[in-house]
């Protein structure tokens, strides 16, 4: 034992002989009095960092910033008018708040309104706003912006694409934080239409119908969402590049977003903002197609996300412009004989699910329960035989009657869309069916063959509601433009089944509705169903809480941004 500690049993030192110990030390009990400093500065340290361990846990911190790629100009950061610009409506997205909104399972939960009721058996919708929201520019939120905001929609000199959903709405304020909306019809999916942002009235109420759309406001907007406007850049041209955004409310409330900045910045396609995402000028990225995930070089330092989106892709057939396809059994044939497995496999990469009702799986009211045509070639060619399509000049083209088995395919020029339609050809000539595919500009196929209707089969995608209401696509209304019946069906029991269920508020009864309706339309084949695409959404490693699932659009990606988060702490358990 050292010299010093055995004088220290001895007797203890006084405080002159504290002071004297360094220099009566020698340098082993010096190295000696070292160790046991640290030794116990280290016990004491790990007893601390053990204790704060057991008794916390780690959450998320405020701060941090990530960029995020996004293909396109924003034209409307106004949700009045951005529904046809899917860049406005990312942004708007992040900017404004609506009554409802989406949670990450794709459920409608309260957002400027704190509850709801429903009465008269779904014609009457009554609102409780919150009184704790405030504007951007500090300005309460009350029952009148909401009010002059359906209004805005409303009224057709605003030109707003949302009109045709409040159309026979009637609003009224109660007082200054509740509201009704009145139904001359009770109609099911019509909470889906409150997640519209609402604009400030005091920011918008002074401007003319004629000059609505090209004052500065819609690009420095004011809303009441989780991100507040804080300064935009222009390229040479004039189009928006650059948007810069702030979190927005008070620490600790659950309206502020975790997460301090986001920077958006804006390219003029996919393929130049995949490159930003190769050169790590950008965090994030949305993809349009599937296919471009190939393109894309340092993947380790995301995280991909496949989100569930409401859409499908089918062949839908036009009987009326196809001789051919007027006969149910060429139809179910090529029901039979499209390999749809193949198709995701090798075009998707595996990337998608296949639809075979026109409720897809993952949507509301699909149901399980109904046949569906399993791929099985052989069946096709028997019953393609049994009804007199045969090969009679042996060219491999099947004929009855003196009409050729041949069918004209219309598809847009996206790739994804092209291959999937010269696969759909070597499929179904595999039963002597001929298949011309003549892929085209979407503008073109818009104007020339999808409003008048001409077309005999058309390789196209449409997209639901989470909550969905089918009337627009196979109700027999809708067979002329602007209907979305892109198959010209007409059915008086699926009008029958589609006009009731969408007034059915009670879920049971309005899913056996819709049974029925997948049933009939499987039977009559007017369509080939064929696969739904994940959306994929590219995000930064150093995110977490991203736990979003299903979506109703891309924008809705963001569903759940005020849980997303950088930073972190520990706090008490």
């Amino acid at each position: 034992m050292p010299q010093f500690i055995k004088r220290l049993f001895n007797k203890f030192p006084s405080w002159l002989q504290w002071q004297k110990i360094p220099s009566d030390v020698n340098q082993k009990e010096r190295y000696f009095i070292i160790a046991i400093i640290i030794l116990m500065v280290a016990s004491l340290m790990g007893w601390l960092i053990s204790r704060n361990l057991k008794n916390t846990i780690i959450a998320p911190n405020y701060g941090g910033s990530f960029t995020e790629g996004i293909v396109g100009s924003p034209i409307y950061i106004n949700p009045v008018l951005s529904q046809a610009n899917d860049s406005d409506r990312d942004v708007s997205e992040l900017i404004f708040s609506g009554l409802l909104k989406y949670n990450i399972k794709g459920e409608l939960i309260p957002d400027l309104a704190e509850k709801y009721n429903i009465g008269e058996n779904g014609k009457v919708y009554e609102f409780l706003l919150r009184k704790d929201i405030k504007w951007h520019d500090g300005k309460p939120f009350t029952a009148d912006d909401v009010i002059f905001a359906i209004n805005i929609i409303q009224n057709p000199d605003f030109r707003s694409p949302l009109r045709v959903n409040w159309v026979g709405v009637e609003t009224e304020k109660i007082d200054d934080y509740t509201i009704r909306f009145k139904l001359k019809n009770a109609y099911a999916p019509f909470l889906a239409n409150t997640t519209v942002g609402i604009i400030a009235k005091h920011v918008w109420e002074k401007i003319s119908p004629d000059s609505f759309s090209f004052v500065p406001e819609n690009l420095e907007p004011v809303g009441t969402g989780p991100y507040k406007f804080k300064k935009a850049e222009k390229d040479k041209d004039g189009f928006i590049s650059h948007i810069e955004l702030a979190a927005f409310g008070d620490y600790g409330s659950d309206r502020r977003p975790f997460i301090e900045k986001i920077n958006l910045n804006f390219y003029p396609n996919e393929e130049s903002a995949i490159k930003a995402y190769n050169r790590g000028k950008i965090n994030n990225l949305n993809l349009f197609s599937i296919q471009s995930k190939t393109l894309l070089k340092g993947q380790t330092r995301s995280n991909i996300y496949k989100l569930n989106l409401p859409r499908y892709f089918a062949v839908f057939f036009n009987q009326t412009k196809s001789k051919p396809l007027s006969d149910k059994t060429v139809r179910t044939a090529l029901n039979y004989a499209t390999n749809k497995k193949q198709i995701i496999d090798e075009v998707l990469d595996g990337e998608g699910k296949q639809v075979d009702s026109p409720i897809p799986d993952g949507v509301k009211y699909h149901s399980d329960d109904i046949k569906i045509y399993d791929f099985a070639q052989e069946h096709a060619n028997n019953i393609l035989e049994a009804a007199g399509w045969k090969d009679i000049d042996n060219d491999g083209i099947r004929e009855k009657d003196g009409e050729k088995l041949e069918i004209e395919l219309i598809t847009t020029e996206l790739k994804e869309l092209q291959q999937v339609a010269n696969l759909l050809s070597e499929q179904w000539v595999k039963i002597g069916a001929k298949t011309n595919v003549k892929p085209m500009e979407i503008g073109v196929i818009q104007q020339e063959y999808i409003r008048p209707r001409e077309y005999q089969a058309l390789l196209f995608g449409e997209v639901l509601g989470l909550d969905p209401d089918p009337y627009s696509f196979w109700h027999s209304s809708q067979k002329k433009d602007p209907g979305l019946n892109l198959a010209l069906y007409n059915n008086k029991k699926i009008d029958d089944l589609l006009s009731a269920a969408r007034q059915i508020l009670e879920p049971n009864l309005r899913a056996a509705k819709y049974k029925e309706f997948q049933q009939l339309i499987i039977d009559d084949a007017p369509v080939v169903f064929l696969y739904s695409s994940y959306n994929l959404y590219l995000a930064a490693k150093k995110i977490k809480g991203i736990t979003v699932e299903n979506i109703v659009l891309p924008s809705k990606r963001f569903a759940d941004i005020e849980d997303w988060y950088i930073k972190t702490q520990r706090v008490k358990k």
